[in-house]
């Protein structure tokens, strides 16, 4: 009988302010803990990374965390993150406790004040395979599939609750057409409503991405407008500085990261630690579960 080689456990990045709206959102802010305050997003966001914790058996779990919106991408565009709500009061005092609680169960923090967290979730990945490993970036952020590889794979999360996916190279071409290098091209042309990110005028997803796969990237596509129709040689044209900025914003930043040890789940100090935000049922949950692995 032939033996299959092991499969190497993976570094799990994990998109830290995304998983928590996600909860905070998904979950009724009636779900209080030891001092009457909301813990939904905390609840919402340990049960994920719990799950897929036993799912896939990582080597380490790291939450990254960043600023809402780097000061660069921002003189970049006035525009970039301006229409995004304040947070929540609740929320943003689960956010204060989310490191600390995060780090009770084993999943270490990384942050980072001049960029995003989506920015050391690339850098992190990047780190991991570089030294041969593999990495699962967790998040709802369709921007990450630029980090996508042989070695690095997108967790998608659904709305709501309901779930992730898991998206790979094919996955992106399936998507978007595209390779996931082209990904911040993709988004210079056709535009991110969510980051305001206005895209070139009147080019959509389809004509960005035949634009895309014809000319190989969004220099070359620039470059080549002559040889396309009018209008869209005369929007590429006049929007040509425009586009290299968007590109610029979308395209991810490299932090200086190193690949973190490995760091197991500690379901006992996570039962701790949800005790003493008041959820209960999650520590007797996470207790059981720990008696009957000692078993």
């Amino acid at each position: 009988m032939r033996t299959l080689p092991a499969v190497a456990a993976p570094l799990i990045a994990v998109d830290g302010p995304y998983v928590l709206y996600r909860s905070f959102y998904a979950l009724p802010d009636s779900i209080k803990g030891a001092e009457d305050r909301p813990v939904n997003a905390l609840l919402g966001a340990t049960n994920l990374l719990l799950r897929i914790a036993a799912d896939r058996q990582p080597r380490a779990i790291v939450v990254c965390w960043g600023a809402e919106a780097a000061e660069y991408r921002v003189e970049l565009l006035p525009s970039y993150h301006a229409e995004r709500p304040p947070v929540p009061d609740a929320l943003g005092w689960q956010f204060q406790q989310a490191p600390k609680m995060f780090d009770a169960f084993g999943w270490s923090s990384a942050s980072t004040s001049e960029l995003e967290a989506d920015d050391l979730l690339g850098s992190l990945a990047a780190a991991e395979v570089a030294t041969g490993g593999q990495a699962l970036i967790v998040t709802g952020d369709r921007d990450m599939f630029q980090c996508v590889g042989e070695k690095v794979s997108v967790l998608l999360l659904k709305s709501g609750i309901s779930g992730f996916e898991e998206v790979d190279p094919p996955g992106v071409r399936s998507r978007y057409k595209i390779d996931p290098a082209l990904v911040p091209d993709f988004i210079a042309l056709r535009g991110d409503p969510s980051d305001g990110i206005p895209g070139a005028p009147g080019i959509g997803p389809k004509t960005a991405a035949e634009l895309l796969r014809h000319h190989g990237s969004l220099e070359a596509t620039i470059a080549g407008a002559g040889g396309e129709r009018p209008r869209i040689a005369s929007i590429l044209r006049e929007n040509a500085e425009q586009l290299r900025a968007f590109k610029d914003i979308a395209t991810l930043r490299t932090a200086s990261i190193e690949r973190p040890p490995d760091r197991p789940t500690d379901l006992n100090a996570g039962a701790r630690a949800a005790r003493a935000h008041g959820l209960n049922r999650l520590a007797e949950r996470l207790e059981q579960a720990k008696a009957l692995t000692d078993l």
